[in-house]
């Protein structure tokens, strides 16, 4: 029974100590996420900015994973080439691995300091990001406790002969150990958390020196593991930024591991002399790896380029913008018009899925969604440029107004995005987070507006190629139609909130809010029609006339 409650003790430490790490690393993006883009957006001039770029950041979040995803998202984007961002993940091992080092001080009395402080943030206002930064003083906090714990649960384990036979053996197969070390970080996915539970072990037990090297080089390697996963399903660029790093740090464990044997009375010596040397060799091992790869990056990138090489038509660059047709001005509008009616059809099939994920608390449409805003962010860009090549060679009043209306409708439609990406997909969120739900006439109302959408804005793409004077009519028309609709819904959710339904008081902000969004993303829809109307003088002060006449001049 003493065992179990040791093994109960050390686990529910252990959590601690990664709950605690979440909090710092959630925290922190939250309240500094763009600065910490800004300071990897930095490192991609040479490889000694990146790497002190990639530990900075690391620093701050307290998460290697954290930095190797957001630098591969910068890589998946062409914003940096893949030999700066293997020197940003370098230096986030050393990052990684100097955080360790300080939460390895002893620092127990801080944490209820920590605690008391970041409680007191995080309660004194309603503002998210100083909500944020109490959060992330909260986990620090929680970090320091968990391994006063953790130090607490394994002093037992000193005298137990079952953990001294268990050592002792791992000891005899240092192989077998860095696998069980890479298996645990994986698990955990934290080199972090791993190292400093091997620390506080080989602190309380008799653990041969060359088992802490090879349990430390085992969480190194299984702690490249995760993000390497996480960017399975993202394009070649962003996967030769995790699994590069993977390969780096399984490189170091291949060329360390044979020294273990011959250093073993170097390595007992050095133990002596300190009591957190899992953590030193943590550091120490980093380090070495920054000294003999970072000079070497350009050689990583070219191998990581050849054996993953870059897709010829990648899902999120244009299609259709045709360099070769800018020398004829008609063909070239035709390119960017196509490349425009395809940033539509993934604006619909994000609407699709935003209902689906509204209707069905689907965290993972969730996520396919944010990736095809990335999409229609990088095609609405690519259009304009191109365009903007075109208005260079000179173009007549004609082709120069459809140019205008080209890049207007694809930035109406890069609002949508914006709209479902940061507004709906939020909203989305929130359900799904708090376990509210629609009323079953609420629902409906809401799918109601958005098949309705949905149809507008097929409309608007037969709008947007044709010019047809009639459908541009009846989606302006269609539009007051949106509002009343948006509007009854509105008051009959206010006679369901009187009535205390209480589906409809759970939800009243998430059902108001999702009728206004679907509202906005109509009226930039609407859009695509009124250069057309206007053209033809249809348009009285951005309202149709009753009659349908056309104005006078």
């Amino acid at each position: 029974m003493s065992a179990n409650l040791v093994l109960i003790d050390l686990l529910g430490a252990g959590a601690l100590l990664l709950w605690g790490l979440r909090m710092v690393k959630t925290g922190v993006t939250r309240a500094f996420g763009s600065s910490l883009r800004h300071w990897i957006a930095l490192g991609t001039t040479n490889r000694f900015k990146a790497f002190f770029a990639g530990l900075a950041a690391t620093i701050a979040v307290q998460s290697s994973t954290a930095t190797a995803l957001i630098t591969a998202s910068f890589a998946s984007r062409e914003l940096m080439t893949t030999a700066m961002a293997q020197a940003i993940m370098i230096g986030a091992n050393v990052g990684t691995a100097l955080v360790t080092r300080l939460l390895a001080l002893d620092l127990h009395w801080l944490s209820p300091v920590l605690i008391l402080c970041g409680v007191a943030t995080f309660m004194a206002t309603d503002s998210s990001k100083p909500k944020a930064i109490g959060r992330a003083i909260i986990g620090l906090g929680l970090m320091l406790l968990s391994l006063q714990l953790i130090g607490g649960a394994t002093e037992p384990m000193r005298a137990s002969p079952t953990l001294q036979s268990l050592l002792a053996a791992l000891g005899a197969a240092p192989v077998v150990g860095l696998l069980v070390a890479a298996v645990l970080a994986f698990v955990a996915a934290s080199s972090l958390a791993i190292v400093l539970l091997v620390a506080s072990l080989a602190a309380s037990s008799n653990m041969d020196p060359g088992l802490v090297v090879a349990l430390v080089l085992g969480a190194n390697l299984g702690g490249a593991v995760p993000p390497a996963l996480a960017t399975a399903g993202y394009g070649p660029l962003a996967r030769r930024v995790t699994l590069g790093n993977l390969a780096v740090r399984g490189a170091g464990c291949l060329l360390a591991l044979p020294f273990i044997g011959p250093a073993e009375g170097y390595l007992a010596h050095a133990a002596a002399l300190t009591s957190t040397f899992a953590v030193d060799v943590h550091l120490a091992f980093n380090i070495a790896l920054a000294v003999i790869f970072l000079p070497l990056v350009g050689v990583i990138a070219r191998i990581a380029e050849r054996l993953l090489p870059q897709l010829p038509d990648t899902r999120m660059g244009p299609r259709y913008l045709d360099e070769a047709s800018l020398d004829t001005p008609a063909v070239a509008l035709s390119c960017a018009a196509r490349e425009t009616l395809r940033i539509g059809d993934v604006i619909e099939v994000m609407l699709v899925k935003s209902l689906e994920a509204l209707r069905n608390n689907d965290a993972k449409l969730k996520s396919e969604i944010a990736k095809m805003d990335d999409e229609v962010d990088a095609l609405q860009q690519a259009v304009k440029l191109y365009l903007s090549r075109l208005g260079h060679e000179g173009l007549d009043d004609e082709d120069a107004r459809k140019a205008t209306e080209i890049i207007s409708y694809a930035i109406n439609l890069e609002h949508i995005g914006d709209i479902i990406d940061k507004s709906l997909l939020d909203m989305i969120g929130k359900k799904i987070k708090y376990g509210l739900r629609f009323s079953r006439e609420g629902m409906a109302e809401i799918e109601e507006l958005h098949a309705r959408t949905l149809e507008n804005l097929r409309i608007a793409q037969s709008i947007f190629i044709s010019r047809d004077m009639d459908l541009a009519r009846k989606l302006v028309e269609v539009k007051v139609n949106v509002r009343h609709m948006e509007r009854q819904s509105a008051e009959r959710h206010l006679e369901r909130l009187r009535e205390g339904r209480i589906e409809s008081i759970q939800s009243s902000t998430l059902h108001l809010d999702v009728l206004r969004d679907l509202k906005q993303i109509n009226a930039h829809i609407t859009s695509v029609a009124y250069p057309i109307l206007d053209e033809a003088g249809a348009l009285r002060e951005s309202r149709l006339r009753s009659d349908g006449t056309a104005a006078m001049a």
